[in-house]
């Protein structure tokens, strides 16, 4: 009892313990975690005022994916976006972070760089003669990196048709009167790049590591440094220190990928343990999903847009709560309001609401609101920038919320807010879904979940290999049933051998031999793939091997003790079907009849995606769908004889 009581007192406080690290890495609890440098103080001045100057707004676009088989409409509105909203918004940089085309097959199934893909995107470029108008980033996502043996390839096209043109990560500074910013491109595309699906994750190795190191020691002089790159971190593998301690002095890191998780996420925003925001923007794909971001007199802010929508707004003074960095941002700039001296005119008690508006037709109404008080209407400044002169001393405490409706000469309106706060003492915490999906090494659990399933399921046979049968005390009920029929499978050496080596196998055994690269074969494990003389370490292939563990040979092992207690009872399988119990019969052959169906189609997915060969030489895939018949055969064909004992212990245990 007391031993009992023990072992309860220390799972209940492990679980507090995790539940407690849980919560403070995902930053749902109390302030944020103390930062591992402290922040570096910076002048009040100049503070957002009534002037034009200390101000830059550039956009991103993601997961553009033009398609030679599929929606047209992707190249048509990027052409459009190229043009008209481009010379409307007038960016001073443009940040395209990856997927730039789709290069799929017809069938959507497998995986090509489309030459075709690649031309429509830079004629779209040249067409519109966008890299005149702005500096336009363009970087590599993993669909740009299918199917390429090499970077010299001439399957790169993204050598030959991009804006940048350059494999690997760079440094681009934006230079101002102001000082300078510095955007640092971050490529974790895979070289060589494996056919789909398994290259969803980007992985960076020790001297990628120590370049990207370099880069950001480059941008210490900035006013500011923003990372840009395809794959959320979360997606990204990468050697200690990690990719986020990298970057760690950056203000913030935008990046694509994740799609809103199908429209499940729209909203995929988070910020890391050393400070950096990490912005997912949504997908141009389908959703039409664009960004535009600004620094204001050093302050941070962005919204996220879709495309055809207008007016578009953006509320840069005052900054939003939930975004403001005291470690990256001279907050004090909002908090020191009675100081001014970067305005073009004289000192005032009285600093300035600014925001950015732009639209297809002219402005007629920026009216601005301040927890449901209507505060004014903004006056035009210049160029996109209103204006309206504000007292921040009248909103020193707590948080409030500042609401902007504007209105265009053709009707057009669009109304956006945000809670701000003039002290540093307060702060708002993230969605706790979104900073799961964002600060989640994903990786590193399915690596675990696999282990972890592997092993429960193999000292389950195990054990009941080499234990002998207990006596149970009681009714047949569940639980007796199954560890009956556990023992029966263990103890028979041609079913518990082949579960045995089935699951020894998914973890140490070859999936498959083909075509991983276009001319190129290789070799594909659960724990990495070999090709052309590299390795690339696992990362889908775990979340493939939980699916196949947990969709197809866990079941199957279930299957076959469900079969050998039918056995048991003294059914062949003929007769158990007529045991008048269908409803508890029927669904289980069904059960696995689907389950079955879906392992022949992932035969098929093989072949489609890794070619003829890759479905001949795959003991996982093809090989086990031609063995499962056969082994299910056994079980329903097996001599009575070899039962005999299992039948007499499970009457003695019906009889007790």
């Amino acid at each position: 009892m007391a031993a009992a009581l023990a072992v309860r007192v220390v799972a209940g406080l492990a679980a507090a313990a995790l539940a407690a690290v849980l919560l403070e890495h995902y930053g749902l609890a109390g302030p944020p975690s103390p930062l591992p440098q402290p922040r570096i103080p910076r002048s009040p001045h100049p503070a957002p005022g009534p002037g034009a100057s200390n101000i830059f707004w550039g956009l991103q676009i993601s997961d553009i994916h033009l398609s030679r088989f599929r929606d047209p409409g992707r190249a048509v509105d990027l052409e459009k976006f190229c043009s008209e909203t481009i010379d409307i918004i007038q960016p001073a940089l443009v940040l395209a972070t990856g997927d730039l085309t789709d290069a799929k097959t017809k069938e959507n199934l497998g995986s090509r760089q489309q030459e075709a893909e690649w031309q429509t995107y830079q004629g779209i470029l040249k067409k519109t003669r966008v890299m005149e108008k702005t500096k336009w980033l363009d970087i590599k996502g993993n669909h740009d990196a299918f199917n390429i043996p090499s970077l010299e390839s001439v399957e790169n096209y993204y050598r030959k048709y991009s804006a940048v043109r350059r494999d690997g990560s760079f440094h681009y500074v934006h230079s101002t009167p102001f000082g300078n910013y510095s955007f640092i491109s971050l490529d974790a595309t895979l070289n060589p790049g494996p056919k789909r699906p398994f290259n969803f994750f980007g992985i960076l190795d020790q001297k990628q590591m120590e370049d990207l190191l370099l880069l950001a020691k480059e941008s210490s002089r900035s006013n500011h440094s923003i990372w840009f790159g395809h794959f959320t971190t979360s997606t990204i593998l990468s050697p200690s220190p990690g990719i986020r301690f990298i970057m760690s002095s950056a203000t913030a890191y935008l990046c694509g990928h994740l799609h809103t998780l199908g429209g499940l996420m729209p909203v995929l925003h988070t910020r890391h343990f050393q400070g950096t925001l990490e912005l997912e923007v949504g997908d141009w794909m389908v959703n039409r999903r664009y960004r535009i971001f600004a620094f204001d007199h050093d302050l941070f802010s962005f919204a996220d847009l879709i495309f055809g929508e207008w007016p578009v707004v953006l509320i840069t003074n005052p900054k939003s709560l939930l975004y403001s960095s005291a470690k990256h941002e001279p907050l004090e700039r909002l908090l020191h309001s009675t100081h001014i001296s970067g305005c073009a005119i004289s000192h005032s008690h009285q600093q300035c609401t600014r925001v950015l508006v732009f639209s297809l037709s002219s402005i007629t109404s920026v009216a601005v609101k301040i927890d449901g008080v209507h505060l004014g209407q903004a006056s035009h400044l210049s160029g996109p920038i209103f204006i309206l002169k504000w007292n921040p001393r009248n909103y020193s405490n707590k948080t409030h919320n500042i609401e902007v409706i504007v209105q265009d000469s053709a009707g057009r309106s669009k109304s956006v807010h945000h809670i701000f706060s003039a002290r540093e003492d307060i702060h708002l915490r993230f969605d706790p879904l979104a900073s799961f999906i964002l600060l989640t090494d994903h990786c590193t659990v399915a690596r675990v979940l696999f282990v972890m399933i592997v092993l429960i399921q193999l000292i389950i046979l195990i054990t009941f290999r080499y234990r002998a049968y207990p006596e149970h005390k009681g009714p047949p009920g569940f639980v007796n049933l199954t560890s009956f029929s556990l023992h029966v499978l263990s103890k028979i050496s041609i079913f518990y051998y082949s579960v045995l080596l089935l699951t020894l196998y998914t973890v140490l055994g070859p999936w498959f031999v083909g075509e991983i690269t276009k001319g190129k074969l290789g070799c594909c494990f659960s724990f990495g793939i070999f090709v052309d003389g590299r390795f690339l370490q696992g990362s889908v292939t775990f979340i493939v091997g939980i699916l196949q563990l947990v969709f197809f040979n866990i079941p199957l092992m279930v299957y076959l003790c469900w079969s050998l207690l039918q056995r048991c009872f003294g059914h062949s399988f003929r007769s158990h079907l007529h045991q008048g119990k269908y409803l508890k019969i029927i669904p289980v052959h069904l059960l696995m009849l689907l389950l079955y169906i879906w392992q022949i189609y992932s035969c098929y997915f093989l072949h489609m995606t890794y070619g003829t060969l890759a479905l001949l030489f795959s003991p996982l895939r093809t090989w086990l769908t031609l063995v499962t018949p056969v082994l299910i055969r056994c079980v329903w064909t097996l001599n009575p004889a070899e039962l005999g004992t299992f039948v007499v212990q499970l009457k003695s245990h019906l009889s007790s």
